[in-house]
């Protein structure tokens, strides 16, 4: 199997069914749908705070490694920004098994203004548990887990209604399920791209991240088959809202790594 079809199958079961307001499930689709995620994506886009460009952030699928001997497709979302009134670089990695689609690691590595944290995960789906690097002890994970940065790529592949509420029980941390798709409605963003025919949601998760319920986050995905994540809003502690727009589409080269 090559490597662009094995992740067309990897984004064709991370959509999972997902309850919907009035009883009405969201589809998965079905096996003739065409990935939107060709290996070597980035999306890159303008971090803005206030009238300031404050840096500039990107999202790519970094290609396929081998994680406990299971190969996984990396993922990673990164933001930084130079200004001087502000300085950070906060990346997000996943890896993604091809196998049964759940996480099987996730990092995260935050600078802010000198404010250095780090949060390293290893997650194990077929023995039902996840461990935090420094903490010595299991804890219970959501059957097919997802992390943060994974579920960005998992709400680009499931169909969503202008109206309806989604809930999934997939977060890795269970005690922080469900993570919740509000307030779907239609909207037209105009950005140096050109015009991009958008779905607006509200998404919330539990806890801390750039997509947690105090963060307040909007997403406005493309409304096209791509589903690209064209703007997103989001408010971080002591800096207020950012908001990153989407001013360049590219690919990088898909290389295998080395990871175990």
């Amino acid at each position: 199997m090559t490597r662009s079809a094995a992740f067309a199958l990897l984004l064709l079961g991370l959509a999972a069914p997902a309850s919907g307001q009035g009883g009405t499930a969201a589809r998965v689709p079905g096996p003739s749908a065409r990935s939107p995620f060709p290996m070597g994506e980035r999306l890159q886009y303008e971090v803005i705070w206030g009238f300031v460009r404050l840096g500039t952030a990107q999202m790519t699928v970094e290609g396929i490694d081998t994680i406990r001997g299971k190969p996984a497709v990396h993922v990673r979302f990164r933001i930084q920004g130079n200004h001087y009134l502000y300085r950070m670089d906060n990346s997000m990695d996943s890896w993604i098994s091809l196998a049964d689609t759940s996480s099987l690691r996730f990092r995260q590595d935050n600078n802010e203004n000198g404010k250095v944290r780090h949060a390293y995960y290893e997650i194990l789906p077929d023995s039902g548990y996840y461990r935090q690097e420094g903490i010595d002890s299991l804890k219970p994970t959501s059957p097919r887990p997802l992390d943060d940065a994974a579920f960005f790529y998992f709400v680009r592949t499931t169909p969503l209604e202008a109206g309806k509420r989604y809930e999934f029980d997939r977060y890795f941390r269970p005690d922080r399920n469900p993570v919740i798709l509000d307030s779907l409605v239609k909207d037209t963003l105009d950005l140096k791209l050109g015009r991009f025919p958008s779905i607006k949601l509200t998404p919330i998760i539990k806890g801390r991240g750039i997509l947690a319920e105090a963060s307040e986050a909007r997403m406005w995905l493309s409304d096209d088959d791509r589903r690209i994540l064209v703007q997103l809003k989001s408010k971080f502690p002591y800096i207020g809202y950012l908001t990153l727009r989407l001013f360049k589409i590219d690919t990088i080269p898909a290389a295998r790594n080395s990871a175990r």
